[in-house]
């Protein structure tokens, strides 16, 4: 019902007389909901805009497969390339998927961890948000044949002169398997298996880097640039990072 003018000012010159303690009293009892639904956004609000003003732009998106770094490692791998760029370490990142876990062997113990790493991986190059995958071999032999990696040939590189020859003597060569009946040869759908694949350089042996050898890894580590990678121009500086720390 609404108030007249007269009820209107007869309850505000009630409110006045009330003591401080009877205000908050009547305040809270009559607005407390909307006081908290009121508070409840301010506090979403400043969450949402604290979130947005920190968040840093990715650079490049680099994962490590099968491959475990320390500390020391992980920084010199991330903010090492920032400080390449010269970019602003607060505003930008490489954004690293850590400790992925790549294995076709269902007989391992942690075949439910592989399975969760490889649909991990799968979603971040469906989305676009990998560039780069630091591995073992067994990581690349399964990245290569599964076609996720791109051919490193020297048109790649035209765009900065004298890389290509410089990666050269790290370039390695693996299978891809472009087509494969083993599913029906499995069912009895086909006679014999077969199978139809081409050899890549498709990954650098980056052991005897830098960065790497003075990490002291005791396996081979290879570094790919996955194939649907739109940020291949940070991927070549990536490998000139690598290839020519002092």
């Amino acid at each position: 019902m609404k108030l007249t003018k007269e009820e209107k000012a007869a309850r505000r010159a009630a409110f006045q007389a009330m003591s401080l303690q009877k205000k908050l009293e009547h305040i809270y009892f009559y607005y407390k909901w909307p006081i908290l639904l009121g508070l409840i956004a301010v506090l979403i609000l400043g969450s949402t805009l604290r979130r947005q003003l920190s968040k840093k732009e990715p650079v490049l998106y680099l994962a490590l497969a099968n491959v475990a770094v320390g500390e020391d490692m992980e920084t010199a791998l991330t903010e090492g390339f920032l400080h390449y760029l010269d970019a602003d370490m607060k505003k930008q990142e490489v954004y690293l998927y850590r400790d992925l876990y790549l294995s076709d062997n269902a007989a391992v113990v942690n075949h439910e961890y592989a399975y969760a790493s490889r649909m991990k991986l799968m979603g971040a190059v469906s989305a676009q948000k990998l560039d780069l995958v630091l591995m073992n071999r067994e990581a690349y032999d399964l990245l290569s044949r599964s076609g996720y990696l791109l051919d490193l040939s020297p048109s790649l590189f035209s765009d900065m002169p004298g890389l290509y020859e410089r990666l050269l003597p790290f370039l390695v060569a693996n299978e891809i398997i472009l087509s494969d009946n083993g599913i029906e040869y499995l069912l009895g759908e086909a006679e014999t298996h077969e199978t139809e694949s081409k050899t890549e350089q498709n990954a650098l042996d980056v052991s005897c880097l830098p960065p790497f050898e003075r990490a002291g890894f005791p396996d081979t580590v290879f570094l790919s640039v996955i194939a649907n990678s739109d940020r291949l121009h940070g991927c070549r500086q990536y490998m000139d990072f690598l290839s020519s720390d002092p």
